[in-house]
This record gives C-alpha cells, structure tokens and sequence, in this order.
C-alpha cells in the first residue's frame, strides 16, 4: 500500500524526506509541502507515516486488502507504543488492525555494537541477525506483543 500526502495537514516538516529509504519522499518546492514522487517504487515500509507528527501521510489499500471505495486511516499512538490501521469499507463495515512501534524514539540512533561481545558459536550459526534478540525486546525467548505491552481488547482494539 503506497503512501500519500494529506496536503492540508502537511506543514513541511521534512521527517517524511529524513527517513524514507527509497528516497521518494519529497518537499514541493512551490507549496513547502510533502508528496511521495513515485508510488510504484514505494518499499512499503511506513517509516514515513511512523515519522510525520501531523498525521498528514495514508496509505492507499490494494484491492485485495481494502476494495474499490475503501478509505485507510493510519493512527499512531506513541503513548500506547502502538501504530493502528483503520479501514472503512463501502459498505460501512470497519475493521481495525493493530501493531507495536518496534522503532526507536525520533533522534536516540542506533547502538554502540563495538562494545557488544563477539558471538557464540551457536550464535553465528542461528538464523537470527547478530544481537536480534536484545534489541527487539526478545531476551525472554518471545517476541514483543500487545498482550506483553499490557493492551487489552475492547471492541476490535487494542487499549
């Protein structure tokens, strides 16, 4: 589902451009807004949607997730660490898809690897990437969930 600008809610910040790894992200010259340059060569990685503090960045849905008519509204919710995709159907159905932020805070960078020991045998050997397990929160032998979040379920979504 590539991305697009809500040119209203857009004020010109940038983020989307700093953070978009395909490079399609950029800044009209003449409005000093955003606008994704090329759709088709989107990585669909929602770093920019992530990123923009004005919500002004959406999806459009493909037609076997979301059919002719849809509309998808992407929500983030940094308090709750959790990033929400909402699609209302033709028909007025609603369905609600719910997800961690697995990414670091906005400026923090990445860590220090120098000072990490080197890895195990067993280590190298395992299809995890090196230090997988620490930095995305899997030292308790499972991956991060809502439910380790301390989310409930209440009418279709996560709280």
């Amino acid at each position: 589902m590539p991305t697009f600008v809500y040119m209203t809610r857009c004020d010109g910040c940038g983020y989307c451009v700093d953070i978009c790894p395909s490079d399609i992200m950029h800044i009209d010259k003449k409005y000093r807004r955003a606008y994704n340059i090329e759709p088709s060569m989107c990585w669909e990685c929602y770093s920019c949607v992530k990123a923009c503090p004005h919500h002004a960045i959406d999806a459009r849905g493909y037609a076997d997730f979301a059919p002719l008519g849809h509309s998808v509204r992407t929500i983030r919710d940094e308090e709750a660490g959790t990033i929400a995709w909402r699609v209302t159907f033709r028909d007025g159905r609603v369905k609600n898809f719910l997800s961690p932020i697995t990414t670091v805070p906005w400026g923090t960078g990445i860590p220090d690897f120098r000072n990490e020991p080197e890895p195990t045998e067993a280590e190298r050997n395992s299809q995890l990437l090196s230090f997988e397990p620490k930095y995305i929160r899997m030292d308790d032998g499972d991956i991060a969930t809502l439910k380790s979040q301390n989310l409930e379920m209440k009418e279709g979504v996560y709280y």
